[in-house]
């Protein structure tokens, strides 16, 4: 039988801009010492590591996690895009459920460079080819950057099949930011008007500047245990993660000339459904998500993949104030990467932190009423999408 997971410590450390960030290994040794402490347990105590991060040499992970110690122990280094650092964290509770290990950390990091993101290795094929040709042959040729040309396309396909008004996104920008407010840990915790974010710079499609998601430098971190290890050791078994699932791309990404799937909403879509299936709950059980809101127009398409409301809904689901406090489901009340920013390998590692903060009831004045059931979801380009359910246990 498999052991049921908990999450017996999790951390980070501010995230911050690239000029004002400390060396990887620096933040990464830092937040995994958060996650241990929360823990309650010495690193001598882990039997595994997984560490996620995209722009670095080979065995990163190793040189922030040998400022712990030098254990021994197995160190697996993770590159999935945006979504590395819930793959690490896939691949964490994979060791502990198959019985593998009993202690396992999850850590992810990234110091970035400033601007957009961009390929480093202009010598071989680009793992974006197949998604650059359908952009392509959809919407021709631009001098935005990438991943703006994507989700903004995304964005714009939506809107043009349901007809949305032009203050929907940047409504979901507004509400970024004034969860952000109560967030010590985001970069962006100024408000901003409908008016302020559609007045900004234009990227591309619907996105203009501030609906999109800043690079910012960051680590967070998770310990996870089978709940006998943590009974035998004294550690909190309040929250578990039930269902987690992780998808990458089908057919449909490329064949169906549709930006919203070359973005990756059938992956999210299909990890939704088989998170709901394990864990034998529906979208409605649910009453705090943080998901992957790198574009405006992604949070908007993500609220249907994971099935908040239905198809072609997802305008009202804003209007109605459905995606916030007093509403159906608060949906990033950390302010997600809109106003946190995004250090792609820390990402999926902050939103876990941030969920589990949620179920303990430790989240301050961020803290989501009755919260006994939390979602994550964090996507990576290339393409892999991984949905993490949560519940609070005990």
């Amino acid at each position: 039988m498999a052991s049921r997971v908990t999450v017996a410590g999790v951390g980070m450390i501010p995230f911050t801009t690239p000029r004002n960030s400390e060396p990887y290994d620096v933040m990464g040794e830092k937040a995994a010492r958060v996650a241990l402490a929360d823990a309650g347990i010495d690193y001598g105590l882990v039997q595994q590591a997984y560490v996620g991060y995209v722009y670095g040499d080979s065995c990163c992970g190793q040189a922030a996690l040998y400022g712990l110690g030098q254990s021994g122990i197995p160190i697996v280094n993770v590159n999935n895009n945006c979504s590395t650092g819930s793959s690490a964290l896939f691949l964490a509770r994979q060791a502990i459920e198959s019985g593998m290990a009993d202690c396992v950390l999850a850590l992810g990091f990234e110091q970035m460079q400033s601007g957009a993101l961009a390929s480093h290795w202009q010598d071989r094929t680009s793992p974006f080819a197949r998604f650059d040709e359908v952009a392509l042959a959809v919407q021709g040729e631009s001098d935005a950057p990438f991943a703006a040309q994507y989700f903004g396309g995304a964005g714009a396909a939506y809107a043009k099949e349901y007809g949305l008004a032009e203050d929907t996104f940047a409504k979901i920008a507004v509400k970024a930011r004034r969860h952000a407010a109560n967030n010590p840990y985001a970069v962006f915790r100024d408000p901003v008007t409908v008016e302020e974010v559609l007045a900004s710079p234009r990227i591309y499609g619907p996105l203009t500047r501030l609906q999109c998601c800043p690079p910012t430098c960051g680590a967070a971190a998770a310990v996870l245990c089978s709940e006998e290890f943590a009974r035998r050791h004294g550690l909190r078994t309040d929250v578990a993660i039930t269902a987690q699932a992780m998808t990458t791309d089908f057919p449909s990404t490329f064949a169906d000339a549709d930006m919203r799937k070359v973005v990756g909403y059938d992956m999210s879509k299909a990890a939704a459904e088989q998170v709901y299936e394990q864990a034998g709950i529906g979208p409605q059980d649910v009453r705090v998500v943080e998901l992957h809101d790198c574009f405006t127009t992604n949070e908007l398409l993500t609220y249907e993949a994971l099935g908040l409301t239905p198809e072609g809904t997802a305008e009202k689901f804003v209007c109605d104030g459905d995606n916030t406090y007093g509403g159906r489901v608060v949906t990033n009340p950390s302010g997600g990467l809109l106003s946190k920013g995004h250090p792609l390998g820390a990402t999926g590692l902050a939103q876990c932190t941030e969920l589990v903060w949620q179920l303990r009831g430790h989240a301050e004045a961020r803290q989501v009423e009755d919260a006994t059931v939390a979602l994550q979801h964090n996507i990576g380009l290339g393409g892999a999408a991984v949905v993490t359910l949560y519940q609070k246990v005990g």
